[in-house]
């Protein structure tokens, strides 16, 4: 009898929390998964509005033959390799001196690294793109400077255009990372630093011997998460260099929306060149989910 109440208990328990649960999930399922299949059906198809036909995997063919998607392909590996490791490195390095219990205002300086990310996406990137203009405040400083004897094109060369886009990126999004890490710290007790600076470990031991190791999840996580968002790059090329200079420096987000809006409609293509975005992301996630988790 005192069983079958417990169970009974148990039914009911189990009822509410689908009860809660079963309006959020049916909100995902039809916002993402509905959308995400139909997305998928309209990238086997071709054509405009009613014309649309069915055309098979022509458009996962055509983007390994369209130069300019592969070239977009290029670019966002060149921004992912350069600056996810490079960001991941100084948001460490930042949060681990910001750690320390005795420097002081340091409250001031973790909101002053964090502020940045709370910037919208569109007006930084028009900032950047105004502080690398000809006539903008770096060009303005080098000159004066003497380090440059006239004003350079950042924005219209292809290596520097790539370069201004990377340290944009890492302006913005290196304060976000760091505070992520800043949690994983403070949950770390601190008499372990003490008992390793007793046995004689330098600053730089203890971070590669205690920091590194008992912050792996975390930065996996942040690994994963800026992999993701840099394959989905899309406001920095478009308001930032507008692709340029004759797209080397667009990325795969910023070609698919040409594609959708600016040249003449082709959603079954961008479908298309989205669903290829969601494959990388998926593998490099499930690579790194591997390489990361050294769990017996």
């Amino acid at each position: 009898m005192n069983k079958s109440k417990k169970m009974t208990l148990s039914k009911k328990q189990n009822l509410t929390g689908w009860v809660f649960l079963a309006p959020g999930a049916f909100l995902i399922f039809i916002m993402s998964f509905v959308p995400m299949f139909r997305a998928l059906l309209l990238s086997f198809k071709s054509g405009i509005g009613a014309n649309m036909k069915w055309s098979g995997i022509s458009n996962y063919v055509r983007m390994f033959q369209d130069t300019v998607f592969v070239q977009s392909i290029k670019n966002t590996f060149f921004y992912l390799i350069i600056q996810v490791p490079v960001m991941l490195i100084f948001a460490l390095i930042l949060a681990s001196i910001l750690n320390n219990k005795d420097l002081r205002f340091k409250g001031l300086f973790r909101t002053m690294i964090f502020l940045p990310c709370a910037t919208s996406l569109v007006a930084y990137a028009i900032i950047f793109r105004s502080l690398f203009a000809n006539n903008g405040l770096v060009n303005l400083a080098l000159v004066n400077l003497g380090i440059l004897d006239q004003p350079y094109a950042f924005l219209t060369n292809t290596t520097s255009a790539r370069i201004v886009i990377i340290i944009a990126l890492l302006w913005r999004w290196t304060g976000y990372n760091m505070v992520f890490y800043l949690s994983g710290l403070q949950n770390i007790e601190y008499s372990v630093y003490e008992a390793a600076k007793i046995d004689g470990a330098s600053a730089v031991q203890s971070f590669f011997k205690i920091t590194v190791p008992l912050l792996k999840p975390t930065i996996l996580l942040t690994a994963i998460m800026s992999t993701n968002g840099t394959l989905q790059l899309f406001d920095e090329s478009v308001n930032l260099t507008s692709g340029g200079p004759a797209n080397t420096s667009i990325t795969m987000s910023h070609y698919i929306y040409d594609m959708s809006f600016k040249y003449v409609p082709n959603f079954g293509y961008a479908a298309a060149m989205s669903f290829l975005i969601l494959v990388l992301v998926a593998v490099l996630a499930f690579l790194q989910m591997k390489v990361g988790d050294k769990r017996d």
